[in-house]
């Protein structure tokens, strides 16, 4: 990825999205070329000079003090996301060759993570890596996301994007594949001269006209909580609250869970599912599914 540009576009799109008003100045005049800010604004607001504020937006980050960094951030109004984002870039445009190593790949897990998911029975749990791969999950985990898990390596970016089901069993599919977007872009942030992720996102952008539009926005989110809603092939609608947990002690490792409200259709449906697991899903002479729960393993 061009790192220039990465910086370039990031900060000329939140640049663009905020209006005069929006910042607390006053608008001169009735013709603006720019549909936001004038760099010189966000450089008054930063608390910088317009030379120096236009070098950082052609995507020079290089010297930038953490204390420049969160002046603009709070001249562009940027969250916590796009704010950590932000000093991703700065990170990769001051590291030394060294440092610019992507870090090892995270395919498999460990025996005590898996028996952990093992343990969770209530409520569907998955794991995935940096790539967007579920390298592991529960049983319910599997259930609740069959048409994902059918495929022969599980991709969430690959499914959301390229699998003509995923329209369908995602409820609120251009929704979530903004939110997907907007995670992966922060990941490609901390992680800029990783190949394969490099490559995932080739691959993406040539193939899927969404993935490139959405990815040309350069947003950024966090994905830690939220209301998931599908339509499961077997148990119908779902509306389900999700939490993602980082593994600390597996460095691009982010465990998902699932859970519905007590007393809902969506929860009937989710014990519903449990049951149908259950009963449908072949057991091993060990006791544990035909068919390792593992991914990559």
């Amino acid at each position: 990825m061009d790192h220039r540009g990465e910086v370039r576009e990031f900060l000329s799109t939140r640049r663009n999205r905020i209006t005069p008003d929006q910042a607390g100045l006053p608008a001169f005049g009735g013709n603006r070329r720019v549909p936001g800010l004038r760099r010189e604004e966000v450089a008054l607001m930063a608390g910088v000079s317009v030379d120096y504020y236009t070098r950082l937006e052609r995507g020079d980050l290089s010297g930038a003090s953490d204390s420049v960094l969160d002046s603009l951030a709070r001249a562009l109004h940027l969250d916590d996301a796009e704010t950590a984002h932000l000093f991703d870039l700065a990170r990769t445009a001051n590291a030394s060759p060294a440092a610019r190593k992507p870090r090892k790949a995270a395919d498999t897990i460990r025996p005590s993570i898996q028996r952990l998911l093992d343990a969770i029975t209530d409520a569907p749990a998955m794991i995935r890596n940096n790539y967007f791969d579920y390298v592991a999950a529960n049983r319910l985990g599997r259930a609740l996301y069959a048409p994902l898990f059918a495929e022969p390596a599980p991709n969430s970016a690959r499914f959301a994007f390229l699998n003509p089901a995923a329209p369908e069993f995602y409820v609120e599919w251009e929704k979530n594949t903004q939110e997907l977007v907007a995670t992966m872009r922060g990941e490609a942030g901390r992680n800029p001269y990783d190949k394969r992720l490099t490559a995932l996102v080739g691959e993406l952008s040539t193939r899927s006209d969404r993935f490139r539009t959405l990815w040309a926005a350069h947003n950024v989110r966090y994905h830690r909580t939220g209301v998931k809603k599908l339509r499961h092939p077997v148990v119908g609608p779902l509306e389900l609250t999700y939490e993602a947990f980082e593994l600390p002690a597996d460095p691009g490792l982010t465990m998902s869970t699932y859970t519905a409200v007590p007393g809902t259709p969506s929860a009937d449906a989710l014990k519903l599912l449990a049951s149908y697991t259950a009963t449908t899903v072949p057991k091993s002479a060990s006791g544990e599914p035909v068919g390792s729960e593992r991914q990559g393993a």
